[in-house]
């Protein structure tokens, strides 16, 4: 029996909890750059292509913007496409932690259902993986959590080197997203150069309240209001509050947008169907926001003080 139909508030809380995703510069820049390096190692067979690294702190929109490119990449394979392609284009692989060679190999593997069982070598799993990338097509392989991948490990040294042979054997071309990359042990030692040798960094970091002329933070607030579903909200509210949002997530766009989102549902739920400071300002964020925005020697007294 199929579940019944959604009511109008039952569709609309459920937008609001998907909600859209805003073009940001991290994810133009990367766009614009998967687009070159994809026609650029299009007919290179000698070496492994050229590759991208999107890096900076947590809940800045790198996992967002890997997932928004590839949506991009396959909504446009999917648009060219004759009605008898079966082609995958994108591929979307996270690092597990402490990961192996074997691990690793196994979670390429299971993207795509390769079947895979405990007596196989890593070998095995690896010829299986190039064959059927391969043979679906794969032209974009996106790797995300790539911190942890740590190559100064036995176990890490050798997945980092299983991860270089897949780059020379796939033609395809692999991005990488990762909490500062550039600092963790990614970047370290002989592994790291070869990776720091082929691939170009974009750093996803927070966004800045002003940019010379532009206000890229308040933009964002604009675009994000736009997309609202709210009978009584007035537009522009949000962004005369953009300094106090900027305060508020640091300029993060991950606790930007799951702060409006929230808002969004509670507003929706108690009836008001606006966003006011007073609502935003009751909801609790991610740590590392509220960290930021209500430093614990300020959310605690003192001994002694009253």
């Amino acid at each position: 029996m199929p579940p019944p139909p959604m009511t109008e508030r039952q569709e609309r809380l459920a937008y609001h909890s998907q909600f859209v995703t805003v073009r940001t510069p991290a994810i133009e820049t990367l766009a614009r750059q998967v687009r070159t390096l994809m026609i650029l190692g299009r007919h290179q067979r000698v070496t492994a292509r050229p590759s991208l690294i999107v890096t900076g702190p947590a809940t800045t929109g790198k996992t967002t913007a890997l997932l928004q490119v590839g949506r991009t990449c396959h909504l446009a394979h999917t648009r060219r496409a004759a009605p008898n392609d079966d082609s995958v284009p994108v591929a979307y692989v996270l690092v597990p932690p402490g990961a192996t060679a074997k691990t690793l190999a196994g979670e390429f593997a299971r993207y795509l259902g390769i079947p895979v069982t405990s007596r196989m070598t890593t070998a095995q799993i690896t010829g299986a993986v190039c064959h059927t990338y391969t043979a679906a097509g794969i032209k974009l392989v996106l790797i995300d959590e790539i911190h942890r991948l740590n190559p100064r490990t036995s176990t890490g040294a050798e997945a980092a080197d299983w991860l270089k042979d897949l780059t020379e054997r796939v033609p395809a071309t692999f991005v990488y997203a990762g909490i500062d990359v550039t600092a963790s042990a990614v970047f370290t030692g002989v592994r790291g150069a070869q990776l720091a040798g082929r691939a170009s960094l974009i750093d996803c970091g927070a966004l800045p309240a002003r940019a010379g002329d532009r206000e890229p933070f308040r933009e964002l607030i604009t675009a994000l209001e736009q997309a609202l579903d709210l009978t009584a909200h007035r537009p522009g509210t949000l962004p005369r509050l953009a300094p106090y949002l900027h305060e508020r997530t640091a300029g993060r766009i991950g606790s930007l947008s799951r702060l409006i989102r929230q808002a969004a549902i509670e507003a929706i739920l108690d009836g008001q169907e606006r966003i006011t400071k007073g609502l935003l300002d009751s909801i609790a964020l991610d740590h590392l926001a509220e960290e930021h925005y209500r430093p614990r020697t300020h959310r605690r007294a003192r001994p002694g003080s009253r």
